[in-house]
């Protein structure tokens, strides 16, 4: 192809190369569409299970990615290893995810032992625990620490509350 066919072929695709940067500009200024929700396992387990093993692993060391008692615990993959362990569960791996799942959302007033509970930081849910009772959960908190039994009361989780959910039927 010859200099002067290029350049009117060039000069021809500008249009299309605009109209294209354009709609890519307008979606990325547009307000994200909430992501979907995913659907929730059955889960057919007695809580008293779920809440014995969640206490048994009280102790276990924080790992950041740990899902299993040998390896430690972050906050999801210790959500995940009590389903998997109690009821045959598979959950999402992140708490952004597993609070995601469409399960019926419980009011505070109405927490049983078993129901997921979800903390915000900000934007998306960056924290779960599995509440146990009498206004205690089950968690992993943080790098340094382990497993341990916290007040929905303490002032960084009442502050930092989001809701909570029931997987179990």
């Amino acid at each position: 192809m010859s200099a002067p066919v290029r350049r009117i072929a060039v000069a021809a695709a500008w249009p299309l190369v605009l109209a294209i940067a354009a709609l890519t500009l307008t979606a990325c200024g547009s307000r994200n569409p909430a992501r979907p929700g995913i659907v929730a396992p059955r889960i057919e387990a007695n809580p008293n299970d779920i809440l014995f093993r969640a206490i048994s692993l009280v102790g276990t060391p924080y790992r950041y990615g740990g899902n299993t008692p040998e390896s430690g615990f972050d906050c999801s993959g210790l959500i995940g290893y009590i389903f998997s362990d109690v009821a045959g569960a598979r959950l999402p791996r992140s708490a952004a995810d597993i609070d995601r799942l469409v399960a019926p959302a419980v009011s505070r007033k109405e927490l049983s032992g078993g129901d997921l509970v979800f903390f915000r930081d900000g934007g998306s849910v960056s924290h779960i625990g599995i509440y146990v009772g009498e206004g205690r959960f089950v968690h992993a908190p943080s790098r340094g620490g382990t497993v341990r039994l916290d007040a929905l009361d303490g002032d960084y989780w009442r502050q930092h509350y989001s809701g909570a959910k029931r997987l179990i039927r």
